[in-house]
């Protein structure tokens, strides 16, 4: 299958297209401004494509390009919102793309393109599961609101400023589903089945800037112990001292639901692991960096900053350093940590803090305490179920941040799941080269948010306020 090429049947086609059509405008955010041409151009385009959409549905534009849509259902006694973002990372190498980054080719069976999967792909899957729901005639069970951010990708302000319009109008959401988790392949060495993660809770991001000063100098007459030298003895400092390792409940969770799925002897391993909490932070250690972040708050030095010229001695060098907060330890914890590691020789500069989202309910089974059920997270497991047979629901600890954090100000229940399989290769794409979703990927992905309108169960008839 080639870009352009017929026999796509309706249903699939609009779906494609439109996903085509939305990656090929670059909506590329930055930190201190994003381009209104573009974005205007991708909201005619959106509006264009999903024309039921934006008729029937209440829409309210916030902050500068997000959308906040209201599709009014039987009741408002629980409603729902559906979450996506329309903006994506800039391309660092167009060069290293198989397909060009933003042309939204179709080639393999797979759309390419900067945002299929981050987010884009979510965008269009929702918005083609309501525009066909609509077309049908059907009305769903309870209130659902649509919030398409513009700016999540540079932890802007349309998400935030969604949550306010919410709350000024007395809507408390029974729960919230974002992007996050995926039916995710190879995700564990020895799972064969597909594991698909939903989100109940995420990290926090907490960035701070390491700063040492001095006199500087000509290079030909260097000092001991100068700024340079100071930072990277911070710096080796901290990557020794890493922060305590634990596995959250949710963690114990996901290894006691995949393990039946593992082959011998990784099976056994897993299953008693998961009965014995230190056993598993021993095994996720083990087992490379991406498992080991699942245990712990993690630190990553990510800029340098020093002289400006080679002969030239630093008046003064910092180090950024991006933190990831674990559920469980708090910023207050993690800054006093840094402070022990690093020594007084070097500042510490809080430039944003953030703690782990808190933990949202979700179903267990088997647990030494008994079992739980949360009706919410039940409606997702079992929408997996019937769209994705093969993979195994789980709950999990997200690493990454998105939009969803503002939304635990007015709902307990935050949920993060992309209904996309993603291969181990198609996960790494993400903010990197190669971005692609496949065709019947995209469309399982419509029948699933399509399959979940359609179960939302009913409530009180009473509404709330809107």
């Amino acid at each position: 299958m080639s870009s352009g090429e017929g026999g796509l049947d309706p249903a699939t086609s609009r779906a494609v297209e439109a996903l085509q059509a939305l990656v090929r405008i670059p909506t590329v955010s930055h930190p201190d401004e994003l381009d209104p041409t573009t974005f205007d151009a991708l909201l005619v385009e959106l509006e264009q494509r999903f024309p039921l959409v934006h008729e029937r549905l209440e829409v309210t534009r916030v902050h500068t390009h997000g959308l906040l849509l209201r599709w009014a259902g039987r009741s408002g006694a629980r409603p729902v919102v559906l979450m996506a973002h329309l903006d994506v990372v800039p391309v660092e190498d167009p060069a290293r793309w198989t397909h060009p980054p933003f042309s939204g080719a179709v080639v393999d069976g797979s759309i390419w393109g900067r945002g299929t999967l981050d987010d884009k792909g979510c965008v269009v899957a929702i918005c083609t599961a309501v525009e066909e729901l609509l077309e049908a005639g059907h009305v769903p069970a309870q209130d659902v609101w649509l919030s398409f951010g513009c700016d999540e990708e540079v932890f802007g302000q349309a998400a935030p400023e969604a949550v306010r319009v919410l709350r000024e109008r007395g809507v408390q959401p029974w729960f919230v589903l974002d992007e996050g988790g995926a039916v995710a392949g190879g995700a564990f060495p020895g799972v064969r089945r597909p594991v698909a993660v939903v989100g109940v809770t995420e990290k926090g991001v907490t960035s701070l800037l390491l700063r040492a000063e001095g006199r500087g100098g000509h290079a030909s007459t260097p000092a001991r112990n100068g700024p340079t030298a100071r930072i990277a003895r911070a710096i080796t400092a901290l990557e020794h001292s890493p922060m305590p390792a634990s596995v959250p409940p949710p963690t114990v969770e996901l290894f006691r639901r995949i393990a039946p799925h593992a082959g011998l002897p990784l099976g056994p391993v897993l299953a008693g692991a998961a009965r014995v909490p230190a056993l598993l932070v021993r095994a996720l250690l083990a087992a490379g960096p991406e498992t080991a972040a699942m245990t712990r708050t993690t630190f990553a030095v990510t800029t340098l900053q020093g002289s400006p010229a080679l002969n030239v001695i630093a008046g003064a060098a910092t180090a950024g350093v991006n933190i990831r907060v674990m559920l469980g330890d708090t910023v207050e914890d993690v800054l006093a940590h840094v402070r022990r590691a690093v020594g007084k020789d070097v500042e510490i500069e809080v430039v944003e803090e953030g703690a782990a989202s808190p933990l949202s309910p979700y179903s267990t089974s088997g647990a030494a305490d008994g079992e739980h059920r949360d009706e919410a997270f039940d409606l997702l497991e079992r929408t997996i179920e019937q769209v994705f047979p093969e993979a195994v629901p789980a709950p999990y600890v997200m690493m990454a941040a998105t939009d969803s954090r503002h939304f635990t100000a007015i709902c307990d229940r935050v949920y993060r799941f992309a209904p996309f399989r993603m291969s181990k290769a198609q996960r790494e794409s993400i903010h990197s080269h190669d971005e692609h979703l496949g065709v019947q990927d995209l469309l399982d992905g419509v029948a699933w948010y399509r399959r979940l309108l359609e179960e939302l169960p009913e409530g009180s008839p009473e509404r709330s306020p809107a």
